[in-house]
């Protein structure tokens, strides 16, 4: 029973972060379209961005690989397991998909808080590997313990570029209600999605892997 518990926790764990992984870096390819846009001489905000990029598609590749050692593909979770997705839904009431990149570009308020969506995102993202490391479960597969040591080494080079343009560009940092959005976010997928996910044995896993369709151009470094 208990490895039957653990697995499945696992399973699910896995399922969400190759999710958030793969929207993260597709994600910032249209956060690089934005920024080369508004500010195709700022060469290192560029550069930085295209490093988060580049981990966020490394961090995805660990869990596919974690997962073709296993023989099966993730369970299928879509966007409202996605904490940057939720996140953008809620501040700019829009879905990703569906955000109007030209508005962002055009418009610094557009910018500054989608810096610090991202920035706080990213945070986050930090704070649950922590604890995630710490995790009897996790603990007990090396493999997930590698990944999460690896993430948990790249984390801070992924908010630092947005603050340092908050910073630089005179913005003010989140607020207490962005805040609390984030932590809502957090606490819905812990507290509410995840037991019912857990608890939906008829979750479908996926047929295909997320970056099966994408250009080569799109799967590599942007």
């Amino acid at each position: 029973m208990l490895e039957w518990f653990r697995d499945r926790y696992l399973d699910l764990l896995g399922s969400i972060y190759i999710y958030n992984e793969h929207r993260g870096y597709t994600a910032l390819d249209r956060v690089l379209e934005a920024v080369r846009a508004r500010s195709p001489d700022d060469h290192q905000f560029i550069a930085r961005i295209e490093k988060h990029r580049a981990d966020e598609r490394k961090h995805y590749l660990m869990f596919r690989h974690w997962y073709e050692k296993q023989g099966r593909m993730p369970l299928y979770v879509d966007r409202t397991c996605g904490h940057i997705d939720r996140f953008i839904e809620i501040i700019f009431r829009t879905t990703i998909d569906k955000m109007d990149t030209q508005a962002v570009i055009d418009d610094d308020r557009q910018f500054e808080k989608l810096c610090r969506v991202i920035s706080l995102t990213e945070k986050r993202g930090l704070k649950q590997v922590e604890t995630l490391l710490n995790h009897p479960l996790v603990k007990h597969d090396p493999g997930l313990i590698k990944i999460f040591n690896v993430v948990e080494r790249d984390e801070p080079d992924h908010w630092a570029p947005y603050d340092d343009w908050l910073r630089a560009n005179g913005k003010r940092e989140p607020k207490w209600w962005e805040r609390m959005i984030d932590t809502f976010i957090h606490s819905e997928l812990l507290f509410l999605k995840l037991p019912f996910l857990f608890l939906n044995f008829g979750m479908r896993r996926r047929d295909h892997w997320a970056d099966a369709g994408e250009p080569e151009g799109l799967r590599a470094a942007a």
